[in-house]
């Protein structure tokens, strides 16, 4: 019943499909309807960062935006979901169309800009789940927010979720904010890592618990600049890197309809870009902070090539669009 309904989605038009699927997800989460998605997986346990994981398959940022499906995908196998991206105030994110399908590559290319409703929004909806498992929380900034004023935003947001998440991932790689991936460089990520560390030592000891913060990068990086940043994020204390974001690149859909959209490129075909980035930074970081490998992991061997590379966990987003729960059953099985 679900792939039929999965089908009929991927024929009609891409956001109206998603925004479709969100509000019946979050209508049918916690009922008898929810056995048309649910999907049972072993457990294999994976601690990560001090966080123990129910298995090492998560969903990815930016499917549920606002944390209002979150028992739906918790139903469907994944031992992590990651909600976000949410910023401090309510946004509408950019102009319509700003989501596309390429399907001949099982490819997605979209330019939402943080569309959410904001960070108060998503706090109640993730009070009102019921899942106990692992829960990524992952924040970035509002777009009129300038980028000298960036650690604001972000400090907000990991004030107001802290309690909340098992951990926090910082997004600065979103294609789709201007200057954003700015802050991935030099003084500007150690200014803002900096400022995040010493909020999140204030924050360890009135809640009584430690969130570790988690660095989201791009794939679009040199050798020189992965280097960079892993000495940045060791030196200021992270405890961990989710690579990667989406690309600006298009070699791999040079010709298809829509692949001269603005905007960042995720599936299959980012799946060579993102295993390199990976390779890089594992070896940058020399083991001492864990990385979660996400972009272009749609099959068991992609997700073990992944893990190979220096991956503790994986994440899927538009192979997920693509295949359904049965992806995340195949990948839980065969890791």
């Amino acid at each position: 019943m679900y792939e039929f309904i999965q089908k009929a989605l991927l024929k009609c038009e891409p956001e109206n499909s998603h925004d479709f699927t969100i509000k019946w997800l979050h209508r049918t989460q916690r009922t008898p309807l929810s056995a048309l998605y649910t999907e049972k997986t072993e457990d294999k346990p994976v601690t990560v960062a001090g966080v123990t994981f129910r298995n090492p398959v998560g969903l990815a940022a930016g499917l549920d935006k606002n944390g209002e499906c979150i028992d739906a995908f918790a139903a469907m196998g994944f031992g992590f979901i990651e909600v976000g991206t949410v910023t401090p105030r309510s946004q509408p994110g950019n102009p319509k169309p700003r989501l596309f399908r390429l399907p001949e590559k099982h490819a997605i290319i979209n330019r939402m800009g943080f569309n959410n409703k904001g960070v108060d929004y998503l706090v109640e909806q993730v009070k009102a789940s019921r899942f106990d498992g692992a829960l990524g929380i992952n924040i970035g900034k509002n777009k009129d927010t300038p980028e000298e004023n960036a650690l604001d935003d972000y400090l907000i947001c990991l004030n107001k979720v802290y309690a909340y998440a098992s951990y926090i991932t910082i997004n600065i790689s979103s294609p789709n904010t201007p200057g954003l991936r700015n802050l991935q460089y030099g003084a500007a990520l150690e200014s803002l890592l900096s400022g995040l560390k010493e909020a999140q030592q204030t924050l360890a000891k009135v809640h009584n618990k430690y969130v570790p913060l988690f660095i989201k990068i791009a794939p679009d990086l040199t050798g020189e600049e992965v280097q960079g940043i892993a000495e940045s994020l060791i030196k200021c204390e992270m405890d961990g890197v989710i690579a990667t974001n989406t690309t600006l690149d298009r070699k791999a859909v040079e010709g298809l309809e829509h692949a001269g959209e603005a905007g960042g490129l995720s599936g299959e075909v980012l799946v060579d870009q993102s295993q390199w980035v990976t390779e890089q930074l594992h070896q940058a970081l020399g083991g001492k902070l864990p990385i979660i490998g996400v972009g272009g992991i749609h099959d068991v061997a992609s997700g073990k090539a992944r893990m190979d590379a220096g991956a503790s966990l994986i994440q899927v987003y538009s192979s997920f669009i693509y295949q359904g729960p049965k992806l995340v059953k195949q990948l839980v099985q065969g890791l």
